[in-house]
């Protein structure tokens, strides 16, 4: 079995990391990597969680300080809103070091308004998150939803990544009003152009997607919320899009 490093990137989690880091004992190195938090996330950590402070950039930044950090080879992230379950840390002890593989991809179980998801997106939703530091580097223009390059073949566990995600429409909404500037931004610097009528056209494309195409509707009424609200996100991303076009004085395609 190789020897792992389980890291957190955490700012302002004192409500979550505590659990988070329980279900991480199995790891050989604990490592939390903190944007100086606020709120006490940092207080009170087990003696052997090795913490360091690092101001916060992006998500990517972030991951790639980690693995440049981690004591061990092999680094598993787990946000501190989640949870590593005592079926997939076993599998992870005994499939990682093992195989032939340069990194893997974990199924993560989404828990949206108090209800574990099983369409819209949100299940199975693989997450690569167990890489050999030595042979992964996350790609620094995606600060949202980031994406990460792995040398090598990459598996996949069959047990899953625990997510407690939202709990409210309002932290939805919030966080999908910051994301959705983000995206916008992604595009921009892409160079991507979109038709005036994208501003009606692709939030309706994604509420099909998420209920039809991605099942939603097996989630019945929160599935139609969550293809609703995900909708809106569209429709913030494409509208940001658009603004930023036309401020550059290039305006949008016909």
């Amino acid at each position: 079995m190789a020897a792992i490093s389980a890291i957190v990137i955490a700012r302002n989690e004192t409500a979550n990391l505590a659990d988070c880091l329980a279900t991480l004992a199995w790891a050989d190195e604990r490592l939390v990597m903190d944007a100086f938090s606020t709120d006490g996330t940092t207080q009170g950590l087990p003696p052997d969680v090795r913490l360091i402070e690092r101001n916060w950039t992006d998500f990517p930044d972030q991951r790639n300080a980690g693995l440049r950090l981690a004591v061990h080879d092999w680094v598993v992230f787990v946000d501190a809103d989640e949870r590593v379950p005592p079926n997939l840390s076993l599998e992870i002890r005994t499939r990682v070091g093992t195989e032939a593989f340069a990194g893997y991809w974990v199924p993560r179980r989404n828990r949206i308004f108090g209800r574990w998801m099983r369409g819209a997106g949100w299940w199975p939703d693989d997450q690569l998150r167990i890489m050999n530091r030595h042979h992964a580097a996350y790609v620094s223009d995606r600060p949202v939803h980031e994406l990460v390059h792995v040398t090598g073949t990459v598996g996949r566990m069959e047990h899953h990544l625990e997510h407690l995600s939202y709990t409210s429409v309002a932290q939805f909404r919030a966080r999908q009003r910051r994301y959705a500037d983000a995206v916008a931004d992604d595009l921009y610097r892409s160079g991507t152009r979109r038709r005036r009528t994208a501003v009606a056209l692709q939030p309706l494309r994604e509420f099909w997607r998420r209920l039809v195409s991605l099942r939603g509707y097996q989630d019945r009424g929160v599935g139609v919320l969550l293809a609703t609200l995900m909708a809106e996100h569209e429709w913030r991303v494409q509208r940001a899009l658009r603004a930023r076009w036309k401020a550059d004085g290039a305006g949008t395609a016909g």
